[in-house]
């Protein structure tokens, strides 16, 4: 387990180092040059090293063995970090709207090409980021990565924002365009409403795994069609499977026939668990109730 979450883990360490130097560069540069949407952009940053922190320290509960207190594991920790992220983001996009609401009716202060430079890296940077997190979440099925990158993802709105407000300054400025001063916080408006929907999309999501909600009934399907392919199985019963913050839980209960004896009906057990995990990298465990089956109760329904 512990080789399996290297990665990750050093994905997770990439993403808080490089929110802290993107953090301080952003707000330095902001008020040398004074400039609104970077200082913004730079306070978002310095939610995401919070939310870095998080994910780093869930990814360690997570990992942690079963005990007796906690007999299904600790993977539920990165779901609550996945949460607190989305909360982070949707307090920071709330916040950076009614900055940007409150500047429009302020007298605009001249951009600075240095701030373009800032946050058109920062950009860049944030979205082979966000590239790399999601690619290493999806593949070791870490939610607290996952929600990382997404994370990364705002970041890449909110630094979009900041180029195209200050761009448009720049230009206005040069050009003597009236009301162009006001990009900056008109596109911050926009990036922040982007955010919001994120931060809600993350939100549900982590609301829904801490309920237990089902996988998906397509990935339900698959796991039917397997056990179905097992000789000795007649019929699915009842067949639930849940997250559980990076790794699934399968509970089924399957019809085998009643003659079989109990070492028989063991090994059938035994198939259906290793058959699934063998499927789905991604399931730790299996639980299967075996019922008695006969045929003659089969042509009575």
């Amino acid at each position: 387990m512990r080789n399996k979450q290297r990665e990750p883990m050093i994905a997770a360490w990439i993403s808080l180092v490089s929110n802290v130097f993107l953090t301080g560069i952003k707000i330095i540069i902001g008020f040398l040059f004074q400039s609104p949407s970077l200082i913004a952009d730079g306070a978002h940053n310095a939610a995401d090293v919070f939310a870095s922190g998080i994910s780093i320290g869930s990814m360690r509960v997570s990992n942690m063995p079963a005990d007796d207190e906690h007999p299904y594991g600790h993977g539920k920790a990165e779901i609550i970090a996945s949460g607190l992220v989305a909360i982070t983001l949707l307090l920071v996009a709330l916040l950076m709207i009614y900055h940007s609401v409150v500047s429009l009716f302020e007298p605009a202060i001249e951009a600075h090409f240095i701030a373009l430079i800032a946050a058109l890296v920062s950009l860049i940077w944030k979205q082979l980021l966000y590239i790399y997190t999601i690619r290493i979440g999806k593949e070791y099925q870490s939610k607290g990565l996952i929600a990382t990158a997404y994370d990364h993802l705002s970041d890449v709105y909110a630094s979009l924002a900041a180029v195209i407000g200050i761009g448009v300054a720049i230009l206005g400025n040069h050009f003597h365009i009236p009301y162009t001063k006001y990009g900056d916080p008109i596109a911050s408006i926009v990036v922040s409403v982007l955010i919001l929907k994120v931060a809600i999309h993350m939100g549900k999501e982590s609301i829904d795994i801490l309920m237990e909600r089902n996988v998906s009934e397509e990935k339900l399907d698959q796991y039917k069609k397997l056990i179905l392919a097992i000789d000795e199985v007649k019929r699915i019963d009842r067949i639930r499977a849940r997250e559980h913050g990076h790794y699934i839980l399968v509970d089924v209960r399957v019809g085998i026939p009643g003659y079989l004896t109990v070492q028989e009906g063991h090994d059938v057990s035994r198939e259906i668990k290793r058959v699934l995990m063998v499927h789905d990298s991604g399931i730790q465990e299996v639980l299967v109730h075996i019922n008695p089956w006969y045929e003659v109760e089969e042509k009575e329904h």
